[in-house]
């Protein structure tokens, strides 16, 4: 199918899975789309399965927006729990049209899960409470990450019974756009087809006997121990001096190390400047994503915290995040909190989904699931671009329910292509005209031109409202800190960095609602005092105060440093 023609299926208003393989241009379509309901005034959300993929279509994860969260289910104690947040279930009342990116990393069990919650707050039993689904993505991707061994009814997507409820049309597209015709492009349709040539393995043969290496290429591994090696070997080499930072933990034992295990910020997390990076943690409001890879330049002169240039040019001081665990009541069980980063001359196949890489330096030899090998190849533009060190038999296999299910995706698309052709030119803009009536939004010629005006020139824009005045708003609403961070969906951590900034900018603001007890601020300021006595200029930030690293190391982790933070406010 091409995609004028899915084009035209999505605009009648019919829920959707868009597919085809790597590089046809199913992002760019996306794109399309919401450009044409954004002018139309259509409510649409952009969703992906991961951080990163959702960096690609200018939106943000599935889970944060739906509220199901690390859930992989839901029952009635979590919708109630959901109802509480007024955000999650506004926007989910107010979706006419929801876009799910990378559908592939979704397993079956939370699509249902995300169908239950828009069904409960929409008051519709239709599929996804009736708004028009689009899932993008293809199967031949890896599928989601889980700790339980999953089985292939419960890992793909397409099994769930809301897949069938949802009475998706398939739009399969087939022009490729990313590898043109070379090399790469045809050995990746044959690995699709599962019918890869002599003429192809020789091609692989040549490319594993060709010495020739890329320095700047990222190296992408099938295991985290090789992973993990090899970012070790290029942190030794540089010759800047080691940051070590380490992880600030409370809780239970037996629910903290769970927590541990989830987090990809090691507890001893050791970097240098000019290290390749990764963050692990989404954080929309600050400009990075679980995924985002950019290079440290340099180790601020306030706090020590990396400054890292992201691969797009942007600059994001990466400061402390938390990870917590909560029980029903919201009480944190367990935080951890540390840097988020990790080393990433190196990357897993897994963590390289979504990318597009210009060079790669791929070692396949230790594939061990269908599909690792197709994910790693399409990554690149190009086959120059690939190194290839090492390959095993799996390296070109996929999964044989995928490959089943892509073929049957193939005929549907015929079907789907057949429906819309029926349609006589003049029918077709009456149901486009139908469904934008239907979700709300206008047709009037007028509105919609000056919107893409608007667009294209970016004037008359809204004020932005700063995320630190959207804080401020609800500490005159006199909301505590627990309160303002789940509101605001950030972290306390994120919540207490505001406090300090809006009293930056307002000496006067009353903040006496979040002062900590007596007895810690006896303690910070007892503190302050012993190293203010020591007339050391490296103990002050650029605004005089004193350090708060300085200020934790004298304290030996008596007080965590939100603590230290919110007394520093009332005492120095």
């Amino acid at each position: 199918m091409d995609q004028e023609t899915a084009l035209s299926i999505l605009k009648a208003g019919q829920n959707v899975y868009l597919t085809g393989s790597a590089g046809t241009g199913k992002t760019y379509l996306l794109n399309q789309y919401i450009e044409y309901l954004r002018q139309r005034e259509v409510p649409i959300a952009i969703t992906a399965s991961t951080g990163i993929a959702a960096t690609h279509i200018g939106g943000q994860t599935i889970h944060s927006w739906s509220g199901i969260g690390i859930r992989d289910h839901i029952n009635p104690k979590d919708l109630e729990k959901i109802s509480k947040n007024r955000q999650t279930v506004t926007r989910i009342k107010s979706t006419q049209v929801l876009i799910i990116d990378e559908i592939s990393m979704l397993s079956g069990k939370v699509l249902s899960g995300i169908s239950t919650i828009m069904k409960h707050f929409r008051g519709s039993q239709e599929a996804f409470g009736g708004a028009q689904i689009i899932l993008s993505g293809d199967f031949f991707q890896l599928p989601p990450v889980s700790r339980e061994v999953m089985s292939n009814r419960e890992k793909f997507a397409f099994m769930a019974p809301v897949w069938v409820e949802a009475n998706l049309k398939i739009c399969y597209l087939s022009q490729q756009y990313r590898q043109g015709r070379d090399t790469l492009s045809f050995i990746l349709s044959e690995i699709r087809s599962q019918d890869v040539s002599d003429d192809s393995l020789d091609r692989i043969r040549e490319k594993l006997e060709d010495e020739d290496t890329k320095e700047e290429a990222i190296k992408l591994y099938t295991h985290n121990a090789d992973v993990d090696q090899m970012n070790a070997q290029k942190l030794k080499e540089n010759t800047y001096p080691l940051r070590t930072f380490y992880a600030e933990t409370k809780g239970k034992s037996n629910i903290l190390d769970g927590l541990k295990q989830s987090v990809l910020a090691a507890p001893a997390l050791e970097l240098k400047k000019e290290a390749r990076v990764m963050f692990v943690k989404n954080n929309p409001e600050k400009g990075y994503f679980n995924g985002s890879l950019g290079t440290i330049t340099r180790f601020d002169d306030n706090e020590n915290y990396p400054l890292v240039q992201l691969d797009d040019g942007r600059i994001v001081r990466a400061k402390p995040e938390e990870w917590t665990v909560t029980d029903e009541k919201e009480t944190i069980l367990a935080s951890y909190k540390q840097i988020p980063l990790r080393l990433a001359w190196a990357i897993t196949v897994h963590k390289s989904q979504g990318m597009t890489l210009d060079t790669a330096e791929m070692d396949l030899s230790k594939t061990f699931e269908a599909g690792q090998g197709y994910v790693a190849l399409s990554r690149l533009k190009s086959w120059d671009g690939l190194v290839l060190t090492g390959v095993n038999r799996v390296s070109l296999q996929l999964d044989s329910l995928a490959v089943k299910a892509d073929q049957r995706f193939q005929e549907l698309s015929e079907e789907s292509e057949d429906w819309i052709n029926i349609h006589a030119e003049k029918d077709l803009n009456q149901l486009f005209k139908q469904f934008i009536a239907q979700c709300g939004g206008t047709n009037d010629p007028v509105i919609i031109e000056g919107n893409k005006e608007r667009e294209t020139k970016h004037y008359e824009k809204p004020k932005k409202v700063s995320t630190y005045e959207k804080t401020l708003d609800l500490i005159k609403a006199g909301k505590g800190l627990d309160e303002i961070a789940f509101d605001r969906e950030l972290s306390l951590g994120t919540v207490v960095n505001h406090l300090e900034e809006l009293k930056k900018k307002d000496p006067d603001l009353d903040l006496s609602s979040y002062q900590p007890d007596r007895k810690s601020l006896e303690k910070v300021e007892k503190v302050i005092l012993k190293l203010k006595e020591q007339g050391n200029e490296e103990f002050y930030d650029k605004d005089g105060k004193v350090k708060l690293g300085f200020i934790h190391k004298a304290m030996n982790g008596q007080l965590d440093y939100e603590t230290i933070r919110l007394a520093r406010l009332y005492v120095d």
